[in-house]
């Protein structure tokens, strides 16, 4: 009898539906002898412990013949010609203060600053579907949104920690500010996912009550296309999330029932549909099905599985089957 596949009735469950952190306070630019350079600093919002690159850029004449030289702490760390310089900073609160001088043509300018790096970090949270338990986190979703969080951790001079809801937060979505989601303790922004192939960055500033204390961070984000994965059930250990089956998996027992997890498909609409086609038939649909060889010999066919939603890409997973093999003899089984 030639060897076939039958699909046992079974129980069907549907699924449901770095940023960089940074922040400085610019303080007491003077100078002396004229306004002849302006003093910048890369990036906006410095890391604490990271490095912020000083520019003394010419207002009024050419600077290729004078002198640079920066002081940090009191303690000069670099004379030479004018160029952009880079400074270690400290830790979160800490301040660092820059004198900047510039001598042309027998005068002396400087300016001084004072950068004080705080710590902020963005973390994206995908509104997105997941299996029950998974200790993962999802993609982006395409047609969906994202969570965005600013996790703000701003010290005093004195290293005290300051309240991260007594924070003013400036959100910005693709270079426009968001005044409606911007505010007081406003540390979270929902945003729509980006098109395929498509970037979206967002922003935050972050500052105290009385604008002393800045910090900021930026983020890009991505799409990424839905997928569904075919994870083996085992009557005794339940779904092997461990490792996803893929490319070619053997019946080897009287039967075996496969789970359909969908990943990555947007939430707030309708759960993903998942249906199971046997050598491109219609077979079953749900998350489960469970597989019956039947008959005497051995015998292969294709188990595809597609998820949909609507108002979002698709996802597909093909198995290529194998069952009615003879059992190893190998003393190991192997």
């Amino acid at each position: 009898m030639r060897a076939s596949l039958l699909i046992a009735a079974f129980l069907v469950l549907a699924l449901p539906a770095h940023s960089f952190a940074q922040s400085f306070d610019l303080s007491s630019i003077g100078s002396t002898g004229g306004d002849l350079f302006s003093v910048t600093v890369s990036p906006d919002y410095p890391l604490p412990y990271g490095q912020a690159v000083i520019s003394a850029l010419p207002t009024a004449s050419n600077l290729s013949s004078a002198t640079l030289r920066v002081r940090v702490n009191g303690t000069q760390v670099y004379e030479g010609n004018v160029r952009p310089v880079p400074i270690t900073l400290k830790g979160p609160g800490v301040p660092v203060e820059v004198t900047v001088i510039v001598l042309n043509n027998g005068s002396v300018y400087s300016k001084s600053l004072t950068l004080q790096p705080e710590d902020v970090s963005l973390i994206a949270e995908p509104i997105a579907t997941t299996p029950p338990l998974y200790a993962g986190k999802a993609l982006p979703p395409m047609g969906g949104s994202i969570r965005v969080v600013a996790i703000a951790a701003f010290k005093d001079s004195r290293g005290r920690a300051i309240d991260p809801s007594g924070l003013s937060y400036a959100w910005s979505v693709d270079g426009a500010r968001l005044a409606s989601a911007s505010g007081l303790g406003k540390t979270t922004i929902v945003v729509a996912t980006p098109l395929q192939y498509r970037e979206r960055t967002v922003s935050v500033s972050v500052k105290t009550a009385d604008g002393t204390l800045v910090g900021g961070a930026s983020m890009s984000l991505y799409a990424a296309s839905p997928k569904v994965r075919i994870y083996e059930s085992d009557p005794l250990l339940g779904v092997r999330f461990d490792r996803a089956l893929s490319g070619s998996y053997a019946i080897r027992g009287s039967e075996s029932t496969l789970y359909a997890a969908p990943f990555s498909f947007p939430k707030g609409t309708s759960a993903p549909i998942l249906r199971w086609f046997l050598n491109g038939s219609p077979a079953q649909t749900g998350s489960l099905i469970t597989l019956r060889p039947s008959g005497d010999g051995e015998g292969t066919a294709s188990l595809s599985l597609t998820a949909s939603a609507s108002g979002s890409e698709g996802a597909t997973s093909v198995l290529s089957l194998s069952f009615g093999s003879k059992p190893s003899t190998n003393f190991f089984g192997l």
